[in-house]
């Protein structure tokens, strides 16, 4: 498939990488040489140096002929002339971020107005991330499936909860129609079956519907009483978005932003929250602001550092919750040796709506992509297919179906029945399949079979 990406940021680097391992023509449009010559040094794709919103430009990078064109430069403004101009030039479909609240709010209307196939917003995102994060303090993430009925929860197996040398051979017995679909177990990540067994310090990805998944989660959690209070640090657009969020939720929110003109914003826009003008890197002022009477805290700042150093100290005063902002990959190896709790990283959760976006369309004859997200720092992914008539995977009995190994038929979604899969079990046409996996090449429902 040829991809036209516009903007080598954050999200376009990781698109580069991402999308060009999955045997896809990339071309990256880029403003910075430098930055250009690195990605392409880097990864295998081509680039132009230039404006993505440029006719020339994108004449030149053949955007014409393309399938997808993806605009990701840091302006709102110009992805979207970007995406309307490669339209009308003849790219199949069309990718725009935009951060902005002002279009976020009307995300589907612009889009629609605009001829636009995605609009996508990585802090709003982010932030709906983290709002589902402080619902279950003791998940360190959590992913939805089938229009919200099927959640994804990451836990950690603590020796208060339970689960510790658990084998998982009895684990539907003790805990119902759950399934243990991937433990991430120091460096290494595992596609388990019944013969394994649990051990302190695993990180667990426990896949079922929201009842069986919030009884289980009630089970194992030491600590059962809700977040009521919440500390922020940074008051950028993630801190706009999650204040936005949790403002139904009737919480005591206090955040910490060092520019005057943000914190005057924030405290303009949400007279309910109390905004403090002060560094919140600062340990002091976070003494001050009695950080050890709040119940979470996220530090949402753009320097990844800032947010590790203080995301250790709110864990040293013991608060309940700790949800930590890193946008460089390769610091999240700090984090396991750290014993970090949640940690968010907007980039990826763009990245994973647009591997879904491209992944659908690369195998639209036999089931479609309807979700993919990345898990076990990113070691693994989580899909569901929509399952169509000319898939060789329909109508075969599970126990009988000669699939690809590290994989698990996780869950079927069938009309509004949820099926929790057993050997007699069979796909049929329409089902929506849930399919754990750590072949990250897999674009269609047929591609699990051998």
């Amino acid at each position: 498939m040829k991809i036209v990406i516009a903007g080598g940021g954050k999200v376009g680097s990781v698109l580069c990488t991402e999308l060009s391992s999955e045997t896809n023509d990339i071309i990256l449009i880029e403003k910075n040489p430098k930055k250009l010559d690195d990605l392409i040094s880097k990864n295998d794709i081509s680039g132009i140096a230039g404006n993505g919103a440029s006719y020339d430009i994108q004449v030149e990078a053949g955007v014409k002929t393309c399938d997808i064109f993806i605009a990701v430069t840091p302006q709102d403004e110009v992805n979207i002339m970007a995406a309307i101009l490669a339209k009308k030039l003849g790219a199949k479909y069309t990718i725009a971020r935009v951060r902005n609240p002002e279009y976020s709010y009307h995300l589907d209307f612009v889009r629609e107005s605009l001829g636009i196939n995605l609009m996508i917003n990585p802090e709003l995102e982010a932030a709906r991330n983290m709002v589902s994060i402080i619902k279950f303090p003791t998940i360190l993430s959590l992913q939805s499936f089938a229009r919200n009925k099927v959640d994804l929860i990451e836990i950690e197996v603590a020796p208060n909860s339970g689960l510790e040398n658990q084998s998982l051979s009895n684990f539907r017995t003790i805990y119902g129609d759950i399934l243990v679909c991937a433990i991430k177990r120091g460096d290494d990540t595992i596609i388990p079956s019944g013969t394994n067994t649990l051990q302190r310090g695993d990180h667990i990805y426990v896949l079922g519907n929201k009842r069986v998944i919030r009884k289980f989660y009630k089970k194992v959690s030491p600590d059962k009483s809700n977040i009521q209070s919440v500390l922020i640090i940074g008051g950028g657009r993630i801190t706009y978005y999650l204040i936005d969020l949790l403002k139904g939720h009737k919480m005591d929110i206090k955040v910490i932003e060092r520019r005057l003109d943000v914190a005057e914003n924030l405290s303009d826009v949400f007279p309910e929250v109390e905004v403090i003008l002060g560094d919140g890197t600062d340990q002091e002022v976070l003494e001050s602001e009695g950080i050890e009477n709040y119940q979470a805290f996220l530090s949402l700042t753009g320097v990844d550092e800032e947010n590790i150093i203080t995301s250790m100290f709110a864990s040293q005063k013991k608060v309940k919750k700790v949800i930590t902002k890193v946008n460089r990959e390769l610091l999240l190896k700090i984090f396991n040796t750290l014993g970090m709790e949640s940690i968010i990283t907007p980039k990826r959760v763009i990245a994973n709506i647009i591997l879904r976006f491209v992944r659908s369309l690369s195998a639209s004859s036999v089931s479609d992509v309807e979700a993919l997200y990345r898990i076990a720092d990113n070691q693994a992914e989580a899909i569901q297919f929509k399952i169509k008539k000319n898939s060789k995977a329909t109508d075969i009995p599970l126990e009988k179906l000669e699939t690809k190994p590290n994989l698990l038929i996780g869950y079927i979604v069938r009309d509004q029945k949820l099926i929790f899969p057993g050997g007699q079990d069979v796909v049929k046409e329409n089902d929506r399949v849930i399919v754990i996996t750590k072949d990250k090449t897999i674009s269609s429902i047929d591609d699990i079979l051998k």
